[in-house]
């Protein structure tokens, strides 16, 4: 009978994450939120209806694979190639500031001082700085849309930086990971790392070339078939599947890289509605009411609870004093580089995803996963607020130049 009760568990989770999802959604927020508050609710932390298996881990990874595969889809290769140096070089910063900010807050908070440079400590420490470097376009583009700054400077600005922020954010995941030693825990030398992060990406660019066409001679031949979804998902399993087994790097830098490939084929909005569909459906509703289900407040201390929200303040400030002085040195207003500081600082999908692969990978422990939560939350509410109050009284959408 035990077999079964996946069957409810499922029926339980996709439930409270569509009615969650929706009551967050009425209250202007991601609906991401209610889809782990539902976790929260449903599993240990309150009620205790559903607990986290080994048969929804490996569904949430499922559902891991399937958003990064999306994510990589919906990037526009050809403007991010077009928005030049400067996005270029606030997604810098907006990774390097709250990378150094995160890792010396989780050094001197959980060490008392700056760990070993290659010790265990160290690693554990240089991840916690690795979540915070995720910038959710989602909930970016979302609210830059509803005030109608979208295709302005400013907003133009943001996505695009927002965009490279995330790719640069999954090397240095794959860096770290790969350089700690992973799931294995054996350390490896930093130049083996980058050599199997350059072979990855030299693969990846090699067969990409290839595969690419082939798709391409698919798609000229078989416009809007399911066939073509098919092998794009097959492609970007086998993919994930290579990164890890093959270079010892994140799947999810496999299933992103695959999404990246196809997003210039002429049926790349029609894949990734298919996509969509799956990952709407079940895939991704299951990964994010699973980090509800993981967590548990069982272990929250005063001490914990002082990391979080310190963790909350650093992983926000960072974000805006990095993105923003940049843009401000890029002769943009005070006013306009605020703008693009707090566009940059919302954390969603993607600081999940990594602070799910630390957990996987030994660096992190289950408890902090309270304050990436936290920070979701509080990101995800302030940002819409804080940019209308920005945006207020402005009534022209400013041209790109």
């Amino acid at each position: 009978m035990e077999t079964f009760n996946i069957f409810k568990d499922l029926a339980l989770v996709i439930f409270a994450a569509e009615l969650f999802g929706l009551l967050s959604k009425k209250c202007k927020a991601p609906q991401v939120v209610g889809q782990i508050i539902a976790g929260l609710l449903i599993g240990p932390a309150v009620l205790n209806l559903v607990g986290s298996s080994d048969f929804l881990n490996q569904m949430a990874e499922i559902g891991v694979v399937l958003l990064m595969f999306s994510a990589g889809l919906e990037t526009d290769l050809r403007e991010l190639i077009k928005t030049g140096p400067l996005a270029l070089l606030v997604a810098c910063a907006g990774v390097l500031v709250p990378l150094v900010g995160g890792s010396l807050l989780a050094g001197f908070f959980m060490y008392g001082g700056l760990p070993e440079i290659g010790s265990a400590e160290f690693f554990r420490a240089l991840f916690i700085g690795t979540i915070m470097t995720a910038t959710s376009v989602t909930i970016t583009v979302q609210t830059l849309r509803e005030l109608g700054k979208l295709k302005g400077k400013i907003g133009t600005l943001i996505l695009s930086a927002a965009i490279i922020d995330d790719v640069i954010g999954i090397i240095v995941l794959t860096f770290v990971i790969s350089l700690s030693g992973g799931e294995n825990s054996a350390n490896n030398s930093i130049g083996k790392v980058l050599i199997q992060i350059l072979l990855f990406f030299v693969v990846v660019i090699g067969a990409g070339i290839l595969v690419y066409k082939l798709f391409k001679l698919l798609d000229k031949r078989y416009p809007h078939r399911r066939r073509i979804p098919i092998f794009g998902l097959a492609f970007a399993m086998i993919l994930s599947f290579c990164a890890e087994e093959f270079f010892g790097i994140a799947d999810i830098t496999g299933a992103y890289a695959a999404g990246i490939i196809l997003s210039s084929l002429k049926d790349s909005d029609y894949v990734a509605q298919k996509m969509d569909i799956s990952s709407y459906m079940i895939f991704g509703p299951i990964f994010f009411v699973n980090i509800g289900l993981k967590t548990s407040f069982d272990d929250m201390t005063s001490e914990l609870l002082i990391f979080s929200i310190l963790f909350v303040i650093v992983a926000l400030v960072t974000k805006i004093i990095g993105c923003g002085i940049v843009a401000r040195l890029a002769k943009n207003s005070w006013k306009d580089s605020l703008k693009v500081g707090v566009g940059m600082m919302t954390r969603g999908e993607v600081a999940l995803i990594v602070a799910s692969k630390g957990l996987s990978a030994g660096l992190m422990d289950q408890k902090y996963f309270v304050a990436v939560i936290l920070l979701i939350i509080c990101s995800s509410i302030t940002t819409p607020i804080i940019m209308k109050l920005l945006y207020r009284n402005e009534t022209e959408v400013t041209a790109v130049s």
